[in-house]
């Protein structure tokens, strides 16, 4: 199960957001808008986008890594929890705004 499942809601309005502003992009570059306005903009999506991971981020923790840790009986499943969040929280800060975002090709 889920553990943004309360979040959900609000999960989907601002992914809802965020695909409008991407589509308002692709219309800004059809447009050939300047390159610092087109840039801004890439900005806020990227700032909108690491929102909405922090937030699915916190319910994990919250969740699934607190059950995990709380209804372990051997170490094994709490390590394990462990080892996936720090895997989890490595690959969400590299994908931040200073790194290179996943799936990304070079043109």
């Amino acid at each position: 199960m889920a553990s943004y499942l309360e979040d959900k809601a609000r999960l989907q309005a601002r992914l809802r957001r965020i695909e409008g502003q991407v589509r308002g992009l692709q219309k800004m570059i059809d447009e050939e808008k300047y390159c610092v306005d087109v840039l801004t903009q890439v900005s806020s999506v990227m700032a909108a986008l690491q929102k909405v991971g922090m937030i699915i981020m916190e319910d994990h923790i919250r969740g699934c890594v607190r059950g995990a840790l709380t209804n372990s009986s051997d170490g094994a499943a709490a390590d394990r929890a462990i080892a996936e969040l720090l895997d989890v929280v490595e690959r969400f800060v590299k994908a931040g705004p200073v790194g290179d975002p996943v799936g990304s090709s070079p043109d």
